[in-house]
């Protein structure tokens, strides 16, 4: 308990500032090579929750071109990922800007992914406690299968790093994404596919959900991003 409430937010500053100055010269060389292959922005920003629930701007590198159909929406996400993005996401090197986040307090360097609003709107009262914790750069699902176990696992393994944060498993969780992402260069994508499937769309897929709860949920996430604008 003295650890995550007092300890653990001194480590992420101290950390996340370190990381920050170590790798600015790799951040520096994937701005460049991002401006050149997609163009501006090279930052891509998007609304996550966080602790608690309360919306946050994310950074990343952004690995999408802008391609948009005849009608003027974007194409879909396996569509516009490139094989340079590709290359970013399996390496984590897309991740490297969320040090910000974690150096201003929003994240921190390990608890549970960040995942989009219109994740959570379909979570229930128990997988939503995933949210009493800062969300991490990396979590305890992320060295257990990223995004290639289900997400009921994922979420499982969320819940189960909240019951146990300590110095030992953070240091654990980060020797194992160090591993993971740079020794063994794992992916972080389903496979054969360029994108993780949303909660809603899995659940839908799945019959885990109706059509009109769908519909309803969907709406509910749209508002909260326009209430965050």
């Amino acid at each position: 308990m003295i650890y995550q409430k007092y300890i653990k937010r001194i480590l992420d500053i101290t950390l996340s500032g370190a990381a920050i100055i170590v790798l600015a010269p790799v951040m520096g060389v994937t701005t460049i090579l991002v401006k050149k292959k997609l163009g501006r922005p090279v930052i891509f920003k998007q609304k996550r929750p966080g602790l608690n629930g309360k919306i946050f701007d994310m950074y990343k590198f952004r690995t999408m071109t802008e391609k948009k159909d005849s009608s003027g929406d974007l194409l879909s996400d396996e569509i516009r990922l490139t094989d340079f993005g590709k290359k970013l996401r399996n390496t984590s090197l897309d991740e490297l800007p969320e040090l910000y986040c974690i150096l201003k307090g929003d994240m921190s360097i390990v608890g549970p992914r960040p995942q989009l609003v219109r994740d959570m709107v379909f979570m229930n009262d128990e997988q939503l406690k995933r949210h009493s914790v800062r969300p991490g750069l990396t979590g305890w699902a992320q060295v257990n299968g990223r995004n290639a176990i289900s997400w009921e696992r994922k979420l499982e393994y969320d819940l189960e790093y909240i019951k146990n944060v300590t110095f030992r498993q953070d240091l654990k969780i980060i020797f194992m994404t160090v591993i993971k992402a740079f020794i063994k260069k794992e992916g972080i994508t389903e496979k054969n596919v360029g994108t993780a499937t949303d909660y809603g769309d899995y659940l839908l897929k799945t019959g885990m959900v109706s059509q009109k709860k769908y519909n309803q949920l969907q709406r509910k996430a749209r508002v909260i991003l326009v209430s965050e604008n």
